[in-house]
C-alpha cells in the first residue's frame, strides 16, 4: 500500500485538492444539488481555499492528492477523501491533526443526508448540537452542526 503523507497544501495542489473535492461530493452526496460548476469549484480551491483557509492535503506515493481538509477557524470546514481512498485511516489521521491544530474545540457541519459522515465523526467525538432545514447553506439542504470538545 502506498505511503499516505499528510501536509500543508501548496498553490499547485488546489486544481487536484478541487477534483478531490467533487469525486468525493458525487460518491457521497448524489441526492445533494450542487450551487457551482466543477470550474467554479477549482476556481474557489485556487482563488480562496489554499491561499487563504488552512488547507492540508493528503498525498499519497505516485498518486498524488488523494484527500483535503480545511481548517477555518474553530471550524473544521471541509474533510473529503477520494472515494477510492476511504476506509484507510486517512479521515482519522486528519481528524487527529485538526484536534492538534485547534486543542480548545472544533465545530462543523455536515448534511444530514450524509450519515457515514454522522457515524464518523460521532465516532471521533463530536456531538450533534444543531438541525437545520437547509435554509442557511447554499445546496438549501437539511444540515447538522457538530462540535468537539476536549
Amino acid at each position: 500500500m502506498a505511503e499516505v503523507v499528510l501536509r500543508r497544501a501548496l498553490e499547485a495542489d488546489a486544481r487536484a485538492a478541487a477534483d478531490v473535492w467533487l469525486r468525493s461530493f458525487r460518491a457521497a452526496l448524489p441526492t445533494v444539488v450542487r450551487p457551482h460548476s466543477d470550474d467554479g469549484v477549482r476556481e474557489f480551491f485556487r482563488h480562496v481555499v489554499v491561499p487563504s483557509q488552512e488547507t492540508w492535503v493528503a498525498e499519497a506515493d505516485g498518486e498524488g492528492i488523494v484527500g483535503l481538509m480545511v481548517l477555518d477557524g474553530e471550524a473544521l470546514s471541509q474533510l473529503y477523501l477520494d472515494p477510492d481512498w476511504r476506509g484507510r485511516g486517512i479521515g482519522d489521521r486528519f481528524v487527529a491533526l485538526a484536534k492538534e491544530r485547534r486543542p480548545g474545540g472544533l465545530t462543523l457541519w455536515t448534511f444530514q443526508v450524509n450519515k457515514p459522515a454522522h457515524r464518523f465523526y460521532e465516532r471521533h467525538g463530536f456531538t450533534a448540537v444543531e438541525f437545520t432545514d437547509g435554509t442557511g447553506n447554499e445546496e438549501r439542504e437539511p444540515d447538522v452542526r457538530y462540535v468537539w470538545q476536549p
